[in-house]
């Protein structure tokens, strides 16, 4: 269904009239048309788990679809295309959206012009869960994508994204693999120099780096290696059912548990038999409806 749809809806962007909203082709399938952006973009950065109505509310509200514009979903980071997609519709798809479809390039989706700009002109762009890694391996494989999320975000798009979908946000991501303990686990069980591999990232939010699931898998040690390995990074842990809205220098705690911010004000670090030692990390704790500068 997505496929066809999709075909529609590249037609339709491709003879786009000067009015908003659906219409009926002669054929009588809808067909959706862009919104009127104005740029200066945001983002909606969720830690993962469950997506809370309210929550999923607030992006719909933020990125205007509910009266004109679209939404696209990309499942690029997840297992399954079609479950990550199916799933990734479902909430909003139940608070009445129906101008949303989803997309997998590389797996399931070719990138053609007509997708470039059906992502340049979103109103909303959903990143779903799932690995990281393999979000941005289908980004380097393709990197009009990239640069057409950018575009979308500078063109006054809601670029959204959950667990995997907020990993890949900052320019240093996360990967949660290590180099001393090649089973994955959920959590660092230490702090060790040269143990953390990261990855480039989409880099829509420069100077911070994103962790996922934070508090619901004790995941400090990793987020404090990193402000330790990259002091000049903000780290950012948010919780599941948790988001931050980011637009203009600002981060508003959205969802219903917190979000850990760590600076490192000393840039001091040592190393004592490859354990990782620093001064004055700074930690504060913030709560749905507090703000923070980024």
């Amino acid at each position: 269904m997505n496929k066809s749809f999709l075909f529609v809806l590249a037609i339709a962007l491709l003879m786009i009239a000067p009015a908003y909203g659906c219409s009926e082709s002669s054929s009588g399938a809808a067909q959706f048309e862009p919104a009127d952006l104005s740029g200066d973009g945001a983002l909606f950065i969720i830690g993962g788990g469950s997506r809370p109505e309210a929550m999923v509310q607030r992006m719909i509200d933020e990125s205007g679809i509910e009266t004109e514009g679209y939404a696209i979903v990309l499942t690029m980071s997840g297992f399954d295309p079609d479950t990550s997609g199916f799933y990734g519709e479902l909430q909003f798809r139940e608070l009445g959206i129906e101008n949303i479809a989803s997309y997998d390039f590389g797996r399931e989706d070719e990138f053609s012009e007509e997708s470039q700009m059906i992502l340049e002109e979103a109103s909303l762009i959903y990143i779903t869960g799932g690995s990281q890694s393999r979000f941005m391996n289908a980004v380097r494989n393709e990197p009009r994508i990239e640069t057409s999320l950018r575009s979308a975000y500078e063109n006054g798009a809601l670029i959204a994204g959950t667990s995997a979908g907020a990993a890949v946000m900052s320019r240093i991501m996360i990967t949660g693999d290590q180099v001393n303990y090649p089973e994955y686990t959920s959590t660092f069980y230490n702090l060790e120099k040269n143990n953390m591999i990261t990855a480039e990232g989409l880099g829509l939010i420069e100077g911070v780096i994103i962790d996922q699931h934070f508090v619901k898998r004790a995941r400090n040690n990793r987020l404090i290696t990193a402000v330790i390995e990259f002091p000049d990074h903000t780290g950012i842990g948010i919780d599941e059912s948790t988001a931050i809205l980011v637009q203009n220098g600002q981060a508003e705690v959205v969802g219903v548990s917190q979000v850990l911010v760590y600076r490192n004000l000393s840039d001091y670090s040592a190393v004592f038999e490859g354990k990782l030692g620093a001064r004055d990390i700074s930690l504060n704790i913030y709560l749905p409806g507090e703000s923070f500068e980024i």
